[in-house]
């Protein structure tokens, strides 16, 4: 009797001590799991990879202004946009500090690889980019439009390409390089930034301005007597660049652009900012 009753005396001590083991194991296992998924979501960048984009332990990125899509400056004249946050959140993932190296033209960061002046870059695929860079695939699609004046006879982007037609571009812009080689009767006029394109038309008056859809459209707006063509001349891909001498980086990068693709990043980024008219790219 005596030793039914301590056995059934210890029964709720023993029930409660196997569900706190329970309850512990329960908790350490989800514990573990979102460990594991935490690391799942960002992979540790290898030494190499680390060695390649962060060489001096500081992540050093180009940010366009020439593409307002992309980034632009905040009131305080701080650069934001969508490309601003891919850097910050590459540099969060490769556990350095990031430095924004800013250029008015896509020509100008080009230009700046040979001086070794950034680590990565955010600008469009295009044949002439690739001997120096490594692309990323695009995560970004944009159009190509033209701006007319108002009464010019051209009504359509096939009717550009004609003799006499002169079209402002901004030098050495995705467009420009594209252009250069789709254009055979037509003459490029060459403008520094793609904000002075619309300048460009009007003060030497041209008959075509070239550039994003979203830029044509606003300087048609904001200023009389211009008309958007119909359609597109080309499509833009925007993508993430490193120099082509550091293919583990860019692996690591072209990795990283799939991520924020198929995460949301990218898509919560464009509304954050108010980026419209643009495709999210496959």
């Amino acid at each position: 009797m005596h030793g039914g009753r301590v056995y059934s005396e210890s029964l709720p001590f023993l029930w409660m001590t196997a569900m706190v083991w329970k309850t512990w194991r329960a908790g350490v296992v989800g514990w573990w799991v979102a460990l594991l998924a935490a690391c799942a979501a960002v992979p540790p960048a290898s030494t190499a990879a680390l060695a390649e984009l962060a060489p001096n332990g500081t992540l050093r990125a180009a940010i366009n202004y020439g593409n307002p899509l992309l980034a632009t400056r905040s009131a305080d004249g701080a650069p934001r946009g969508v490309s601003v946050d891919m850097t910050h959140e590459l540099g969060r993932r490769l556990g350095v500090p990031v430095e924004l190296v800013t250029y008015t033209a896509a020509g100008k960061v080009v230009a700046g690889i040979q001086a070794g002046e950034w680590d990565v870059a955010f600008y469009a695929i295009d044949p002439v980019r690739a001997a120096d860079t490594d692309f990323s695939a695009p995560y970004l699609l944009i159009e190509g439009a033209y701006l007319v004046p108002e009464a010019s006879s051209i009504r359509r982007s096939e009717d550009v390409d004609r003799e006499g037609v002169r079209v402002a571009v901004a030098r050495g812009s995705a467009y420009d390089l594209y252009l250069t080689r789709a254009l055979k009767h037509a003459t490029l006029v060459h403008a520094p930034t793609s904000q002075q394109v619309t300048e460009t038309l009007l003060g030497q008056k041209l008959e075509v301005a070239a550039g994003v859809r979203q830029q044509m459209q606003a300087d048609a707006a904001r200023l009389p007597g211009l008309r958007l063509l119909d359609g597109r001349f080309m499509e833009i891909r925007q993508a993430m660049a490193v120099p082509k001498w550091r293919p583990v980086g860019a692996a690591y990068v072209a990795e990283f652009v799939e991520q924020v693709k198929a995460s949301g990043f990218i898509g919560e980024s464009l509304r954050r900012h108010g980026v419209e008219g643009v495709t999210l790219a496959p």
